[in-house]
């Protein structure tokens, strides 16, 4: 099954209900995104104003202890930007290993 993901600076991005995944399953880390909470706008348009960030070992099989870091954003472009900061982080250190 050849599915193709939508891709946000060279990384993943796949959205399940109030679930947003970012990264490669593959990959030592993934972060999800949680929507914890959205406001209606003024055209009837729900905004995600809070969401939590995790990081997650993607090789640990008990999910409480494949998170790594946790952090809370206020809209999701910036909770997306800490999101590619910690993947990238996580990339580099993996190389010097």
């Amino acid at each position: 099954m050849n599915q193709e993901f939508f891709m946000y600076r060279g990384y993943p991005l796949v959205r399940c209900g109030d679930e947003i995944y970012y990264g490669y399953m593959s990959e030592p880390y993934v972060v999800m995104m949680q929507i914890a909470h959205a406001q209606k706008n003024a055209a009837g348009i729900s905004i995600a104003d809070k969401i939590r960030v995790y990081q997650m070992a993607t090789h640990e099989e008990n999910p409480m202890k494949a998170i790594v870091k946790t952090s809370e954003r206020t809209s999701l472009y910036e909770a997306v930007d800490l999101a590619y900061v910690w993947l990238n982080r996580a990339e580099k250190e993996a190389a010097k290993s």
